[in-house]
């Protein structure tokens, strides 16, 4: 069984580019909410980062081994959880995805199962190694994450929803799914998506209006096409070296909807243009290289895929709402790992780096 060794073998070095990416936020939230009715969000996002690094070494403490052997507990609680916000959740924006606590704290459960789901996708496909994965292999990995997810959509939430998608994908992967079947696969995935973009049926109509924003941002300037097109202003308007903290025309003049949770890289591209945001992106880089370079010295498989499900989550969020700020992709409202304001998504980001941390410090074996 790995042993704990110490915090002499913490990645202190992943640490360091994650405190950098985490402070780069913090003056960013300042800056977008500078002359607006969030203003002093930039201090709550230091309470929920003292809060993510702070469970980040509880968790690390914890044998991971131990939280595998009690996920199938975890999974039940947060599919019961993500039900009691359908009953008694908070609605803002038409949107039921919060329960709400005394003293004004707002839970969003949606988070924390990412977590939940990764434990659960690497505890099922370690029974599995060694053997051919078959369809009811498949089908029973994609319905423990069909669930939770479907229960997501009925807040409804299409963002958060979808980054349960990868975790599924990098599980069936690194569980040796055969090419035929993710041929297969992906032929039956292109007609229900077919069928449902033709009818029509699956999408509420600011999902659909979203995607028509996306495929002609001019169709509705001021309506569906309004947070596009102003973020590709943004974008534009920083050139290369951007226009300086607190300068940004589109931030501060309050154009750019939103620029400190899903449009903050929009506004951090206004204020340091190309470079900053390439610099932003070399960051991230350099993250996700230690957390593979983490799962390749894991000691054990789930160790392995566990680390390897957290990359999938936190790259397919930078790619989508990266690509959701240059017109790349639609408009979903799924944040920028790290960047963007908001405590559900800092602490399921450093609880994820916490148990990355708990399998580096048990990579040796007795």
């Amino acid at each position: 069984m790995p042993r704990f060794s110490s915090y002499r073998d913490f990645d202190w070095v992943l640490l360091g580019f994650v405190l950098l990416l985490s402070l780069i936020s913090v003056l960013e939230i300042k800056s977008a909410t500078l002359h607006t009715k969030f203003h002093g969000f930039d201090h709550k996002q230091i309470q929920f980062l003292a809060g993510g690094i702070f469970l980040m070494f509880v968790i690390s403490l914890i044998d991971y081994h131990r939280l595998i052997d009690i996920i199938h507990w975890a999974y039940g609680v947060s599919v019961l959880s993500l039900i009691a916000v359908l009953i008694v959740g908070t609605k803002v924006l038409g949107g039921r995805r919060w329960i709400k606590f005394p003293g004004g704290i707002h839970f969003q459960p949606s988070e924390w199962v990412k977590l939940v789901l990764i434990l659960a996708v690497a505890r099922y496909f370690w029974g599995l190694a060694g053997k051919e994965l078959t369809w009811g292999d498949i089908g029973k990995a994609a319905a423990m994450v069909v669930v939770p997810m479907a229960l997501v959509l009925k807040q409804p939430d299409l963002g958060t929803a979808l980054t349960y998608l990868p975790i599924l994908i990098c599980g069936l992967f690194l569980g040796g799914i055969r090419v035929k079947q993710v041929g297969l696969v992906v032929l039956a995935l292109a007609l229900i998506g077919g069928v449902a973009w033709k009818s029509g049926k699956h999408l509420k109509p600011y999902q659909q209006a979203r995607i028509n924003a996306f495929m002609d941002p001019d169709s509705d300037p001021r309506g569906s096409g309004y947070q596009i097109r102003q973020s590709l202003i943004a974008v534009g308007s920083g050139g290369i070296w951007g226009k300086g903290a607190n300068k940004g025309t589109q931030t501060q003049g309050d154009f750019l909807p939103i620029p400190y949770t899903d449009f903050i890289f929009a506004a951090f591209c206004e204020e340091h243009g190309f470079v900053g945001a390439i610099g932003v992106l070399l960051l991230y880089f350099l993250i996700l290289m230690r957390l593979i370079q983490n799962a390749q010295t894991a000691s054990d498989l789930p160790g392995s895929f566990i680390i390897m499900g957290v990359v999938a989550v936190i790259v397919f969020q930078i790619a989508v709402n990266v690509g959701m700020v240059v017109g790349l992709m639609p408009v979903t409202g799924i944040p920028l790992p790290l960047l963007s304001y908001g405590g559900s998504s800092v602490l399921f980001t450093f609880l994820s780096l916490g148990i990355v941390m708990n399998i580096r410090m048990r990579r040796f074996v007795n």
